[in-house]
């Protein structure tokens, strides 16, 4: 399946709404958890069915709810009708492909985004979607497979470190995102460092493979802008509307994560500006190289024209040809060789051509 646009054939003539999911299955069944927290306490559980959900939003303190196995439609509906989600959100969620946008509804706020990793193996940046749903005692993360950026969050409300647990459900939210969005940082620095890398080899080597390598990383380069970027709209849209769920007094964070989300996009700006210098540097070096090769060939056939003429000359099977009975024409020929050749090594050599 395309990296950049995935195959929407299954959705072809089906009406708005219909639940279809679009992406790779990347595990088997599905996994629900639950983390039900406050100043004092903190409960910590998997839960067998989606079913058992309701019972475990609690009014008092945060609950955060978190569903890995998003090729799981029939959870996902069923999700759907507990929070009473509307049907064209439920099919945005069940899109992997869907660009990371903001959606205000009268109980929640969705943010649909993309967390990445960079897989070392293949080298290539992979993206996966989650949806977070704010509400007004609980917080929901969708996400395709078991695996995340937010088990230093986890970590800080089981530790009771840090502001997670003396604050709201908003601010659990703005935590998530920022540990995202702290993951795409590392993966810009992931790439800049083969980039800088790449720039050295460039200039002390000229390497077949290079051009490739160059092309793939402009590629990934790209994936990332495609993923990060929208995530400033996001963040943007939300503080413009007119939701409540957010407090005032916790916005402030969301535009320090707006500030970071720029950063990360300028970075990107300017990696893949550099990228594109270094495949104009590397094809200058190649065709440098290959004008090197050019004026060594054109230089040798400077020389050797003339004295293909005068061995042509000397070479025809004419009788009667002046030269061929003096005694010392074959000296003279091999001077006159010598001189010419001699003559314009010296004549380019003074013109700097050599």
């Amino acid at each position: 399946m395309a990296r950049f646009i995935k195959d929407r054939s299954d959705t072809k003539g089906l009406a708005p709404g219909t639940l279809v999911f679009i992406g790779t299955q990347k595990m088997e069944s599905p996994i629900v958890q639950v983390m039900d927290y406050d100043k004092k306490k903190l409960i910590e559980k998997d839960l067998s069915s989606v079913s058992e959900i309701e019972p475990n939003i609690t009014q008092e303190g945060v609950t955060w709810l978190n569903i890995c196995g998003l090729h799981e439609i029939q959870l996902i509906k069923e999700f759907g009708d507990i929070f009473t989600i509307p049907p064209l959100l439920l099919e945005d969620i069940l899109n992997t492909d869907q660009r990371p946008t903001f959606e205000c509804y009268d109980n929640f706020d969705v943010f649909i985004i993309k967390m990445i990793r960079f897989d070392e193996s293949k080298k290539i940046i992979i993206a996966e979607q989650i949806t977070l749903i704010l509400g007004k005692h609980f917080v929901v993360t969708i996400q395709e497979r078991k695996g995340d950026v937010f088990e230093p969050v986890r970590e800080r409300i089981r530790n009771n470190k840090g502001r997670v647990r003396l604050n709201d459900n908003d601010y659990l939210v703005y935590a998530l995102m920022d540990a995202i969005a702290d993951n795409y940082t590392i993966a810009i620095e992931t790439l800049g460092r083969r980039i800088d890398e790449l720039e050295d080899r460039i200039f002390k080597t000229q390497e077949k493979g290079l051009a490739q390598e160059i092309y793939n990383l402009k590629t990934e380069l790209n994936y990332l802008r495609k993923t990060v970027r929208p995530v400033k709209d996001v963040i943007i849209g939300y503080l413009k509307s007119e939701s409540t769920l957010f407090q005032e007094k916790n916005k402030v964070f969301l535009q320090d994560l707006s500030d970071l989300v720029t950063m990360s996009s300028e970075a990107i700006e300017l990696y893949n500006n550099l990228v594109s210098d270094q495949l104009n540097i590397y094809n200058t070096n190649m065709s440098n190289s290959l004008n090197n090769v050019m004026k060594v060939l054109t230089i040798f056939a400077s020389i050797f024209i003339p004295l293909t003429f005068l061995a042509g000359i000397y070479g025809m099977n004419f009788k009667y040809i002046p030269e061929l009975e003096y005694p010392y024409a074959y000296p003279i020929f091999w001077v006159l060789v010598i001189l010419i050749g001699g003559g314009l090594l010296i004549y380019f050599k003074r013109k700097k051509w050599l």
